[in-house]
């Protein structure tokens, strides 16, 4: 059970769990989990608490959000999806997953139609989840509250070359090579374009982008 993963804000920058994605996923046998709401962490406990194979289940030092949804059991390597986008599709990994809900708020106001994934495991990956992403949306987007290298949207796009898919759509969000400094976990979150503006503009920039692909494909 990993506490203050991701970003610890004022506890200062050496206490930032922003590097355990990527150093136990390279383990045999290990499997790595992140709860998107405090209903999801109670239950992901009691997964690993049964499951034959070391877990990791990283949870940030924040005030727990609960978020409404149909109740849907923890299953190894299995997603939860919230809701499918013509436009886009978002693979959240854990903890800001109510942000991925808010961002898709603020881009339906836009006429722009966004799907979230809650993606639950790092490791081993819903492929199948991953794969119809990259076959139907113009745009796919991993975000995470770690670092990118190495990272979930690293492992997705291993995962994508591994099933020969067009990665071209699949962009990634997440905490970049860098070290963080101290600051409030919500300032921390906005800097990096991981709060729910951060991450619309993001897909935003990402749709035009891929429109700019199609022009010049087309000519």
């Amino acid at each position: 059970m990993m506490d203050r993963a991701g970003l610890a804000g004022p506890d200062g920058p050496t206490h930032h769990g922003t590097f355990d994605i990527g150093y136990l996923r390279i383990f045999p046998n290990m499997v790595c989990l992140a709860p998107g709401d405090a209903r999801d962490l109670t239950r992901m406990l009691d997964f690993a608490l049964h499951h034959s194979s070391p877990c990791g289940v990283r949870y940030p030092k924040d005030t727990a959000v609960e978020i409404s949804r149909p109740e849907q059991p923890i299953e190894l390597g299995k997603s939860e999806t919230l809701g499918w986008g013509r436009d886009a599709i978002i693979l959240c990994y854990g903890t800001l997953l109510n942000e991925c809900i808010g961002a898709a708020d603020i881009l339906r106001e836009q006429q722009i139609d966004v799907g979230i994934v809650n993606m639950r495991f790092a490791k081993p990956l819903d492929r199948d989840v991953i794969r119809r992403a990259l076959i139907e949306a113009p745009v796919v987007l991993t975000v995470e509250e770690g670092a990118l290298l190495g990272g979930f949207g690293s492992a997705v796009l291993e995962a994508a070359a591994d099933m020969h898919l067009d990665v071209r759509r699949l962009h990634r969000l997440g905490i970049p090579d860098q070290f963080v400094e101290h600051g409030d976990r919500a300032e921390l979150l906005a800097d990096l374009r991981l709060d729910r503006r951060g991450i619309a503009q993001t897909v935003t920039e990402c749709l035009d982008h891929a429109q700019l692909w199609a022009d010049v494909s087309r000519e």
